[in-house]
């Protein structure tokens, strides 16, 4: 190979890879199992902690369950951190935050999650996907709901998860 196709492979697989970070949150906060599932390797193991050490499809299925409890959900992705070994193993850090509207005591309640991923990529005929993945977390915030001012705008266009949200809804958006 190249010093121009090494360096051309590496830059694809550096976005692959971060594509796999943007696709996961987006599988969580629609509730979309299938698309939470296709970035993980058949044999991916996950470490949530005692909330779940296992197999993917076993984290999927709690990440999903405990997550359709909440209201809403809202991950957003921060730093980026990829470091390659070879050309087919890479290992990440992902920063997170992550907002849960949940209920306590019959209240509305804003849960915020901020921490990491710690992964292992693996390619696999050609393919990046996430092998292991560790989820760390540096602080926890519970307050009560605030997003009132919504309630002052009727109409107010509100995401929800697939397939009524409107990133489900290519159709729409392709007349708009």
């Amino acid at each position: 190979m190249t010093d121009l196709a090494a360096r051309l492979d590496r830059l694809e697989s550096r976005n692959a890879i971060h594509d796999l970070a943007s696709t996961y949150m987006r599988g969580l906060d629609r509730l979309d199992l299938s698309l939470t599932r296709s970035v993980f390797h058949d044999d991916a193991t996950t470490d949530y902690g005692e909330g779940w050490r296992g197999d993917v499809d076993g984290f999927i299925a709690f990440a999903h369950e405990v997550l359709s409890r909440h209201a809403a959900n809202h991950h957003m992705i921060g730093q980026v951190r990829i470091e390659f070994e070879g050309d087919d193993l890479a290992f990440g850090e992902v920063y997170f935050q992550a907002f849960h509207r949940v209920e306590e005591e019959g209240e509305p309640k804003d849960f915020f999650v901020a921490g990491r991923y710690v992964d292992r990529y693996e390619r696999r005929s050609g393919v990046w996907k996430i092998a292991h993945r560790s989820e760390l977390v540096d602080w926890v915030r519970t307050e009560p709901a605030a997003d009132e001012i919504l309630s002052r705008q009727p109409g107010f266009p509100m995401g929800t998860r697939a397939p009524q949200d409107l990133s489900c809804r290519r159709a729409e958006l392709r007349t708009r």
